[in-house]
């Protein structure tokens, strides 16, 4: 990687804006691909990121290079990409025409499935894997607020692309499993729909024994699906993907002990997926539970919690008034007189 050489940020959006505003923190030269709304909002008001761990940073708009036009990545030495799943395909189309040949491409999405179509979009080319296990808050006027703790991992490779992209504040590891790591956080993701379901922080929710235990369950059908794949998931947090569901059924004061030493929330922290209800975007969630039915149907399991996810998640999608505010019965047992969309 040639340091003289900026680093493209591909469909900046929460995680883009905040990758990108810590390494132009820090001195590298960075290029944002972003809507041309989110170039205004920060054209008008620089880019500032801030988190839990330490001080907000203000990066003047002057500082960036702003553009919807994909030739913006014309003379990149790394594209992180950072759209969401639904439109790898279309991202990488914009790469292969526009980013160099010998440009490192580092997906730092959810699922498991972009990596795969990304080295199929862009043959001979270097793909690397990634795993974000953070949350970003998007504040308006500019602000990208981290709000959960943990280092981004990425594939380790021969040029040592994890330690040439790390910055002071935003630590990147490489790791030799980056499946096993990507398939950990897509089971751990399996709570972005029970966030954006609740209405509820991502910290409030945690402390209540019964969305803990509705995410454990969760967890179980997505970690049965996950094994009768031959998978071994590695958890993005230090405790083991097996040890999870159990964890998460212990009464309150021992679950609040245990999540204060392993990971640091923030109290408005919420999942990326609640967001996109609230501003009537598609989620993700073909790419998460999507996934564990998708598994469960190949090799005949049963999976009702994540069946039932997917259609109130659908049924939000198509209202368009943002999170429905369920209660974890609600979500659990379907008395309820919620009409589930057909599909």
């Amino acid at each position: 990687m040639n340091e003289d050489r900026p680093i493209g940020i591909a469909g900046a959006g929460s995680i883009g804006c905040f990758v990108g505003g810590m390494l132009a923190a820090s001195g590298r030269r960075v290029v944002l691909l972003a809507r041309p709304r989110l170039i205004q909002e920060i054209a008008s008001n620089g880019l500032r990121v801030s988190g839990f761990d330490g001080p907000e940073r203000m990066v003047s708009a002057e500082r960036l290079n702003l553009s919807d036009d994909p030739s913006i990545l014309r003379d990149v030495q790394a594209v992180l990409v950072t759209v969401k799943s639904s439109d790898t395909g279309e991202m990488a189309e914009l790469i292969a025409r526009h980013a160099p040949a010998d440009a490192a491409i580092v997906s730092l999405q959810n699922g498991v499935g972009n990596v795969p179509l990304l080295r199929d979009r862009l043959p001979g080319r270097r793909v690397l894997g990634g795993m974000v296990p953070f949350n970003v808050v998007a504040l308006g006027d500019g602000r990208f607020h981290r709000s959960t703790s943990g280092d981004i991992v990425i594939a380790q490779d021969d040029a040592g692309t994890a330690a040439r992209l790390s910055v002071p504040g935003l630590a990147i590891k490489a790791t030799s499993n980056i499946d096993g790591v990507q398939w950990g956080k897509l089971v751990v993701n399996l709570n972005n729909a029970l966030n954006a379901l609740s209405n509820i922080p991502l910290r409030q929710q945690l402390a209540q024994r019964g969305w803990r235990q509705l995410f454990a369950d969760q967890m179980a059908e997505g970690l049965a699906a996950v094994r009768a794949e031959g998978i071994a998931p590695v958890s993005p947090t230090p405790l083991p993907s097996s040890w999870m569901p159990t964890l998460l059924r212990l009464p309150d004061a021992l679950f609040d002990m245990l999540l204060g030493r392993t990971m640091k929330i923030d109290p408005e922290a919420r999942s990326s997926m609640w967001e996109d209800l609230q501003r009537g975007r598609r989620t993700e969630i073909d790419y998460l539970q999507g996934v564990i039915v998708a598994i469960a149907d190949r090799r005949g399991l049963e999976v009702p919690l994540s069946r039932r996810i997917i259609a109130l998640i659908r049924k939000a999608e198509a209202d368009g008034k943002g999170s429905p505010g369920l209660t974890p019965e609600q979500i659990r047992d379907g008395s309820t007189s919620i009409e589930l969309p057909r599909r």
